[in-house]
């Protein structure tokens, strides 16, 4: 890994921060040796299998369960109608707009049902075998409805209904509206006055999270307290959010997320099955336990993305940019899940990307479809506004006959000029694009794979060779609480965490960000143990459990380390500032005449005198010598919330070989540098660029749910949905520069989900720049061999050009049921 070191770097990394350690928390997530959800047996445990729609859109004219709740150790079958009084309905916490139509999302279908595989019934059994058969013995009567499935067509004039009892498949619309500050730009304006307009339509596929340990809940009631066990990113959330659906006080819950198998936002949720798990223990009073099946979670747990972009980009002939103008279609599937209709928003403010925008519209329609609800998938917005902003230059770059990676230099923020307040109202806090842009350029070896590129254009070589880049940046720690209130988010963005220092001189780190797979227990102990001295083996790190954890508002948007982490780092600070006081009345000195280096307090030109911290524990444990008028503890809490999110940024270099007679794209070399400000553990940095690197490619080249006309998920199998192996991926060519986030005292920016948004458009604007020349000027992803073959002998640019237009008028002739709503800057 590359370093290029800020130029003003606060100081030089202490012994743990900046170490690669291997995770403590490895051995036993490797070997499987850990508590999952799925692991627990209590006694007396029912199980739960949930009876699922095989249609799309229908009404719901009767459940015969009279044969199921005959069936050996079954217990009861429960109905939408048996729990309709008490399961209320799956919470939206973000309205975008103060119109925002919200259907409702009864747990368990009552009237109606809106996509395949939506529960209609739950079985309660001795065994989970007997349950799942139990579930074939389940009688429904549908009446089947048109079920609406393209967005266009779903704005169109007079469209069949997803839900019946709305007056049209828009939930919501939101318009942002930005120019240059000061000057008034207008962006009509600026468009009407520009040289060269380019625009283009882009799909964002649905794609699927697809984590590793599948969903997972189980229940234990004791009196009138529970117990919930849950595979989730966001057990406090989930807490709060189970006590408002369900009316249990949220002092009778307690909810620990267990050692968790990934998540990528795919469990950053409240789930059907967790309300139905919950509910059940409530009414017979005994532990149940739901796990689901492979198929269940890529048919039923939430997709990602799943947008229809037109994107139009105004500049002159030099190549100076003038305005951008986004109109986005986001399908929310059926319903409104936890931060559905926040996530396509949450974008908004990014689409600009790096580039010095004088004007910028964006405006986004949220569309209801019998599908699967989308919510948040690694990235959450940005990757799908970096795809938009990345793919648009390279167009412009083709307009203007320029070099891409010259039209890029040309309109991004140079290093001189940050904090930059961006046209869409995001103050970017410090950066170098072009150093790390150097830098990518030699990791890939730029000019020899252009020399090579020549060379095989010259030769008519099948295989065709393309480079491509993407220049990126993105909002990072989702946080500050202000914000995140202007933008009607349901909670705030600050963070918690506790430290306790224990007789014995061993350190508890109690955090309210809760890891599926991030490393926390090992990061936060580098940085403990560097803030007050002590071995990085004497910190255990305590998470997940809102009974240990009370506080805390949990892992999602990398927020983990840049939010999570300064809490800490504060707790830690104050537990030093305590100790100071004791270790003054212990030494016999005065407070300012004490130094704290390595762990130690010494008094300043007393060489000798010194006082552990560790033994300070254990004083404030006997407290037989202790300072008057001060408890005797020096365990101390923080809670931070950001005034700033942070952003860091990178350069992603694509080449990719492109065999024009089989379609077949293949990646020949790939590079980044990024930049995440401080780096705690290279080590896991490295872990997680490649991770997110693995699925922003896999989403360019493999990954793509798709329905058939009925509704039907046709790649609701691991056989048809294609999720890349090691071996199916090249070798990553990483490095970093290093420009502290301001704004922290951690200097980090965020890094979990920088690959994933980056690699996108790097790899598809590689594959064009390889079959450019021969009359292809875009492909859809995924880019299969197939859908490549056709662009490159079948006149290639799919449809986007002729789309761009006729569909962008479809959509602004289309009737808004809903008014418009205007946004301001954050």
């Amino acid at each position: 890994m590359t370093v290029t070191e800020d130029r003003a770097a606060p100081e030089a990394p202490a012994a743990e921060v900046g170490k690669a350690r291997r995770r403590k928390e490895d051995a036993r997530l490797i070997t499987g040796r850990t508590t999952w959800t799925d692991n627990l047996v209590l006694p007396g445990m029912l199980h739960l299998a949930v009876v699922r729609s095989p249609v799309a859109h229908a009404k719901l004219r009767g459940v015969d369960v009279a044969a199921a709740q005959e069936a050996p150790g079954v217990i009861a079958v429960l109905t939408g109608r048996d729990l309709a009084e008490e399961q209320g309905s799956i919470p939206c916490a973000w309205p975008v707009t103060p119109d925002m139509v919200n259907p409702g999302h009864p747990s368990v279908a009552v009237e109606e049902v809106n996509h395949v595989g939506e529960a209609v019934a739950v079985i309660v059994a001795r065994s989970k075998a007997a349950a799942q058969d139990a579930v074939e013995l389940v009688d429904v009567d549908y009446e089947q409805l048109p079920a609406v499935l393209d967005m266009e067509e779903a704005i169109a004039q007079d469209p069949s209904l997803c839900h019946d009892h709305l007056d049209s498949n828009q939930s919501f619309h939101f318009v942002f509206d930005g120019g240059e500050a000061g000057t008034g730009s207008d962006t009509e304006q600026a468009f009407a006055d520009a040289e060269v307009v380019v625009s283009r339509r882009f799909v964002q596929q649905r794609l699927i999270p697809a984590f590793m340990e599948p969903r997972s809940v189980v229940v234990q009631p004791q009196g009138d307290n529970y117990t919930v066990w849950s595979s989730t990113q966001i057990p406090h959330i989930l807490r709060v959010m189970l006590a408002m659906v369900t009316a249990i006080p949220e002092h009778k819950l307690r909810v620990i997320a267990p050692d968790v198998g990934g998540g990528f936002g795919g469990k950053l949720q409240v789930t059907p099955e967790e309300v139905i798990s919950l509910l059940v223990a409530r009414r017979l009073g005994k532990p149940v336990k739901w796990t689901e099946t492979r198929s269940e979670s890529l048919m039923t747990a939430h997709h990602g993305r799943d947008q229809i972009q037109y994107i139009d980009i105004a500049a002159d002939r030099e190549g100076n940019v003038k305005g951008l103008r986004c109109r986005i279609l986001a399908d929310m599937g059926a319903y409104l899940r936890l931060i559905s209709p926040g996530i396509p928003v949450l974008g908004a403010f990014m689409f600009n990307g790096i580039y010095k925008f004088p004007a910028y519209r964006f405006e986004c329609r949220g569309i209801f479809t019998n599908k699967v609800p989308t919510d948040a998938y690694r990235g959450a917005g940005r990757p799908e506004a970096t795809f938009a902003v990345e793919r648009i230059m390279d167009e412009l770059a083709v307009e203007l006959d320029m070099d891409p990676l010259e039209l890029r230099r040309k309109n991004w923020i140079k290093a001189e000029e940050f904090p930059f307040t961006t046209v869409a109202g995001m103050t970017y806090d410090s950066g170098d694009y072009d150093t790390a842009t150097q830098e990518a350029l030699r990791l890939v070896g730029y000019d020899e794979l252009r020399a090579e590129q020549r060379r095989r254009r010259e030769s008519g070589d099948p295989v065709q060779l393309g480079i491509g880049f993407s220049t990126f940046t993105e909002m990072c720690g989702l946080a500050p609480s202000r914000v995140l209130g202007s933008l009607s988010y349901g909670a705030g963005g600050w963070e918690h965490a506790s430290i306790r220092m224990l007789p014995t001189g061993k350190v508890e780190v109690v955090t309210g960000s809760t890891p599926h797979g991030q490393g926390h227990e090992t990061a936060w102990s580098q940085l403990v143990a560097d803030r007050l001295g002590v071995p990085f083996e004497d910190v255990e790190v305590l998470h997940g459990d809102t009974a240990i954890s009370s506080r805390g508002l949990d892992t999602y948007g990398s927020r983990s380390l840049v939010v999570g982490g300064v809490a800490v780092v504060n707790a830690a600070d104050k537990v030093v500032a305590k100790a100071r006081r004791v270790a003054a009345h212990l030494l016999e000195a005065s407070e300012d005449d004490l130094e704290f280096t390595g762990g130690k307090f010494s008094v300043r030109g007393t060489p000798g005198s010194d006082l552990g911290i560790q033994e300070i524990a254990l004083a404030t444990f006997a407290a037989h010598n202790f300072p008057e008028g001060v408890e005797p503890s020096i365990d101390a809490d923080a809670t931070y919330d950001p005034e700033n999110f942070s952003f860091p940024h990178g350069t992603h270099i694509c080449a990719m070989e492109v065999d024009t007679e089989t379609g077949m794209a293949k990646i020949r070399k790939y590079a980044c540098v990024d930049d995440i400000g401080t780096i705690v553990n290279p080590l896991i940095v490295e872990g997680q660029v490649h991770g997110g690197l693995a699925q922003g490619i896999a989403q360019a080249l493999y990954e793509e749910a798709v329905y058939d006309a009925d509704g039907n998920l046709t790649t609701g199998t691991f056989v048809d949905y294609l999720i890349p192996s090691a071996a199916d991926l090249p070798h990553f060519d990483t490095g970093n520069t290093v420009h502290s986030a301001p704004g922290n005292p951690i200097g980090a920016k965020g890094v979990g989900e920088a690959g994933c948004i980056a690699s996108t458009p790097a790899v598809v604007n590689a594959a064009l720049d390889a079959v450019r020349h021969l009359g292809v000027s875009d492909i859809r992803m995924p880019l299969t061999p197939e859908r490549v073959w056709r662009a490159i002998h079948e006149g290639g640019d799919g449809g986007s050009r002729a789309s761009a237009r006729t569909n962008a008028q479809a959509v602004d002739a289309a009737e808004a049921p809903a008014a418009s709503s205007q946004a301001g800057n954050p």
